[in-house]
């Protein structure tokens, strides 16, 4: 699919990895519609690429709210125009362990990552080109792999991964096209300052968005798009877990003394600023 004049929704736009998709698809000539919760940080980046000029715009909208899905089936109910791509970002990350985690926080997670993502793409549907329109969802490796301390946030991907595969399948006799982009560890703000300090520790690598971007862009202009996962060795690691889990198991059983340390470190009750990261602003 050449990426030059389509029409692509994008949620979590204005966080790392959402702004680091929105450079790359701008700048091979996407209209995009910048969806978030914060109108300022949307409008600097619509600002910054051009987006009002491309006959693209920016919706203020929290996606976890039936008000601002409504918001945005609105606007596209206005447009009068098929969307080419949904890519959804949106999404938020919580760090420690499931006894320490806050009930609200583990609900708010499963509700943006889950629930919110669901509905939208429900919403979707119907606005989608039926000839050619995509979907994307920026799931997690930790979609595939289970990892201490981030039990509520592995059930969403794991969720994620799923609802992904089954919608292909139950769109697999029209010509809409859904797929899977799981990267691993990046350099942002959904994950906290515990988490990086972590992952330097264990030696995990962190990816800087834009690889992630550059993946997206792949896909999107792919004839016909796969799911992919993003990293070396992670992508074996992923491999054998799915084959011997139990050998795994034992891998991460040796970090979990490092994982504990880290997730100590945060204040009572795990549901402080700094333990629920987001990309959804």
């Amino acid at each position: 699919m050449t990426l030059k004049g389509k029409l692509i929704l994008l949620t979590g736009a204005s966080g790392g990895i959402g702004q680091a998709i929105a450079r790359r698809l701008a700048a091979q000539g996407a209209r995009l519609i910048l969806v978030g919760r914060s109108t300022e940080q949307l409008n600097a980046l619509a600002r910054e690429l051009h987006v009002l000029a491309n006959e693209g715009f920016v919706l203020q909208a929290d996606i976890t709210q039936h008000s601002g899905r409504e918001t945005i089936r609105t606007a596209l109910l206005a447009l009068q125009e098929p969307l080419d791509a949904l890519i959804n970002c949106a999404g938020v990350n919580l760090f420690g362990f499931l006894e320490d985690s806050d009930p609200e926080a583990i609900a708010q997670l499963i509700n943006t990552n889950v629930t919110a993502t669901i509905l939208l793409t429900q919403l979707s549907l119907p606005f989608l080109h039926k000839s050619t329109g995509r979907i994307l969802n920026i799931g997690s490796s930790f979609g595939s792999l289970g990892y201490p301390a981030f039990s509520a946030y592995c059930a969403s991907k794991f969720a994620l991964r799923g609802f992904s595969e089954a919608l292909r399948r139950e769109l697999g006799d029209s010509n809409i096209q859904v797929a899977h982009l799981a990267p691993r560890a990046t350099n942002t703000s959904i994950n906290s300052d515990a988490v990086c300090a972590m992952n330097r520790e264990l030696g995990n690598a962190m990816d800087d968005p834009d690889i992630v971007a550059a993946q997206v862009e792949m896909m999107l202009s792919a004839k016909r798009m796969r799911d992919r996962n993003i990293g070396w060795p992670e992508r074996l690691f992923l491999r054998i877990n799915s084959i011997f889990p139990r050998i795994i198991d034992n891998a991460l059983r040796g970090q979990l003394p490092i994982i504990r340390r880290y997730a100590q470190r945060l204040p009572d009750a795990g549901v402080a600023t700094n333990t629920i990261s987001t990309r959804l602003s």
